[in-house]
């Protein structure tokens, strides 16, 4: 784990040597990281041109293309366009991989071919498979997909949604294929159709990786250009909620869309219901695209600071630390802060005049950056222990081992990464009142609603065993007094967060593993009875294979009583032959000898319990940039394949207590557009209730 709170004499937790507290500062003990090198992000030059614009337009922000009107060919001359309202501004994506699969040739693969082909040949069923990212804070009002025919169309087409976004183009065959998903749209083109547009508005809600699967029930087959092909691909087509900067107009006309050989009058295009497809122009002389009027985005104001409030200790990255002999001496909490964005977040742009089709959920509520997605507004919500009924609730620390007050830390690492934090975690000890003003304020933000999850080191200045035995039962009902008073919102809470690495294993010493379990059970039991109903309990362990090899480490559980959900605090080094490198699987798959991983011990013995990932991090040694994105995208694969993992927390500090890793997202920028990526995931849509 990162930076944890730990006592003055915890043990280096990456088991190299022992750490001294510094004075004022909340000593924690390490962490652990592995890049995955499996992902292939083999991404064509021919399908990246929007997607690199993009990102030199706007940070992964968002690129919108200016609404174009192209009278149709057929329209009459004195059809003089009215003054009216901008079109919603456009994001044309090409697709980042497309493909097709055939049943009747189950190993082979036809990602290099200039087509895509649906429908059937005799036995010979074909479905196509396109990948797209809609890049952080676009805020979308609507979608739909743009295919170009070679050939004649076979008959409706069908596009359903693919949950699992991890193939590629160059090795997806029937045999490896995901399985289609309902259908999200239908077109019923005409057989001389020059292109399908397909409304996927209800699929395409807001950033992330889409995945797509088209078909035809149709005998025969309708092929598409792919990304190979000349004169483009495959496109899906983002209304968005701002008007773009247009781009600089060009002198003369734009690329024409292809057009289909023979007819003498274009073939009419299916119009999407969010904006109506631009009709496709006559074979001759392509009309000149009108560019949309530009308006000047108002300048934005400086955010107001709150006032600051001083920032609680932040744990480390965990590593396994030599089992001490003597009681550990306990010292203040680090302050924390965050790191200074890379980039500046863009100035909002005016919302347009236009009005667009209503949305099938209702309208996320403003958000005051344009760089970040607005709150889910999905079918995923919470329940009553916080568990979504969806998806993976997202969450960080920010600002470990600095003096920035922890609500503006984690606020401006919200706009780095470009996502609300579901989960605002926040570390405290002893007597110290929580949560705090500052924290209270960040979970009741409206218009960025955040669950806090707060770690409470409850035996600072004491002993586990004294508390099980009701010395700080005053400590426990100011708490609960405090809870009852001022917080009535449902919260997690963590008691002692990384037990493991605190335990002292010797008789009486009051740091016994049994003597946390006790501890635990005393405090959950107390708080319920002075009537605190609204705490949602996670046991959060290190799951670090030294730990678990310990004949104590199953001592520790408390019991499914006083448990909510399953927590773990874990690591991986980006740096190859650096202590624990690896991927996020890594972190979830450590095990002592012979025993089961953390993961399958969590799920096999505790299955009625969520899995939170309560700290995560991927490090490499401070000053030495290594490259991260391999441990950042090896982590949506791993959240697909196991469902009992229901929250996903990073910790994020340019320096841990030691001074030697740097946990951030931002060590270099292909480390950050690598975790905007991860952040912009339609599974992490949870919407808090």
């Amino acid at each position: 784990m990162p930076p944890s709170v730990r006592f003055a004499t915890c043990p280096h937790r990456y088991g190299h040597r022992p750490r001294t507290a510094r004075p004022g500062i909340f000593s924690p003990c390490p962490a652990e990281t592995r890049p995955d090198n499996s992902g292939e992000k083999n991404l064509r030059r021919s399908k990246l041109h929007l997607t690199a614009l993009a990102a030199v337009f706007t940070g992964a922000g968002l690129l919108a293309a200016p609404a174009a009107a192209a009278p149709a060919a057929a329209a009459p001359a004195a059809a003089a366009p009215a003054a009216a309202a901008p079109a919603a501004p456009e994001l044309k994506l090409a697709a980042t991989d497309d493909t097709y699969v055939s049943s009747g040739r189950v190993d082979a693969t036809f990602g290099d071919e200039d087509k895509l082909a649906v429908g059937r040949l005799g036995r010979d069923s074909k479905i196509a498979y396109l990948k797209f990212l809609v890049p952080a804070g676009a805020k979308v009002t609507g979608a739909r997909l743009k295919l170009i025919t070679v050939g004649d169309v076979g008959g409706p087409v069908t596009v359903s949604r693919v949950a699992d976004a991890g193939w590629s183009e160059r090795k997806l065959t029937a045999r490896t294929a995901p399985q289609p998903g309902a259908p999200a749209g239908t077109a019923s083109p005409a057989a001389d159709a020059a292109e399908v547009s397909i409304d996927l508005r209800t699929a395409v809600t807001g950033p992330g990786a889409y995945s797509f699967a088209v078909r035809s029930s149709a005998s025969s087959v309708t092929r598409f250009r792919s990304s190979e092909a000349k004169g483009g691909g495959p496109e899906l087509i983002i209304t968005t909620a701002q008007p773009a900067k247009p781009a600089p107009a060009k002198p003369g006309p734009t690329t024409p869309a292809p057009t289909k050989p023979a007819p003498t009058t274009p073939a009419p295009t299916k119009p999407a219901p969010t904006t109506p497809a631009p009709t496709k122009p006559a074979p001759t002389t392509p009309a000149p695209t009108k560019p949309v009027p530009a308006t000047p985005a108002p300048t934005k104001p400086a955010p107001t600071q709150a006032t600051p409030t001083p920032a609680p200790a932040k744990p480390s990255p965990s590593q396994p630390a030599p089992v001490p002999s003597t009681p550990p001496t306990q010292s203040a909490p680090a302050p924390t802060t965050s790191p200074s964005p890379s980039q500046p977040a863009p100035a909002p742009t005016t919302p347009p005049t236009q009005s667009s089709p209503a949305p099938t959920t209702p309208p996320a509520t403003p958000i005051e950056d344009e760089d970040m997605p607005p709150p889910a507004t999905g079918d995923c919500v919470t329940g009553d222990l916080l568990v979504p009924s969806c998806g993976v609730l997202w969450g960080a620390a920010a600002g470990g081992f600095t003096d920035a007050p922890r609500d503006q830390a984690l606020k401006d690492w919200e706009k780095l990464s470009g996502r609300t934090a579901s989960i605002f975690h926040a570390y405290h000890k002893g007597d110290e009142p929580f949560p705090t003003k500052s924290e209270m304020a960040m979970a009741r933000d409206a218009a960025k609603p955040r669950v806090l999850l707060l770690n409470w080191k409850i035996a600072y200045g004491s002993t586990w065993a004294k508390v099980a035995k009701g010395e700080q039962d005053a400590r426990i009902d100011r708490f609960a007094a405090r809870i009852q008073s001022t917080f009535p919102e449902k919260f997690f809470l963590v008691l002692n967060h990384e037990p493991e690495n605190d335990v002292i294993a010797k008789p009486g010493s009051g740091w016994e593993a049994k003597d946390f379990a006790a501890m635990y059970r005393h405090t959950i039991l107390r708080l319920r009875a002075k009537g605190v109903t609204n705490a949602i309990n996670v046991m959060a362990y290190m799951g670090n294979e030294k730990w678990m090899a310990q004949s104590w480490w199953k001592d520790l559980y408390p019991g499914d009583d006083v448990v909510d959900w399953m927590g773990l605090d874990s690591y991986v080094s980006a740096e190859k032959g650096y202590y624990h490198y690896g991927t996020f699987a890594d972190l979830l798959d450590r095990k002592a000898p012979n025993g089961p991983t953390f993961y399958d011990w969590a799920t096999s013995k505790h299955a009625s319990k969520p899995l939170m990932i309560a700290e995560w991090g991927v490090y490499h040694r401070v000053g030495r940039a290594t490259d991260k994105t391999a441990g950042f995208n090896s982590v949506l694969p791993e959240l697909r394949k196991r469902p009992n993992i229901k929250a996903i927390v990073y910790f994020d500090t340019k320096s841990d207590d030691e001074g030697d890793r740097d946990i951030s997202i931002d060590s270099t920028k292909a480390n950050l557009a690598a975790f905007r990526t991860l952040a912009a995931d339609p599974i992490f849509n949870v919407k808090l209730r």
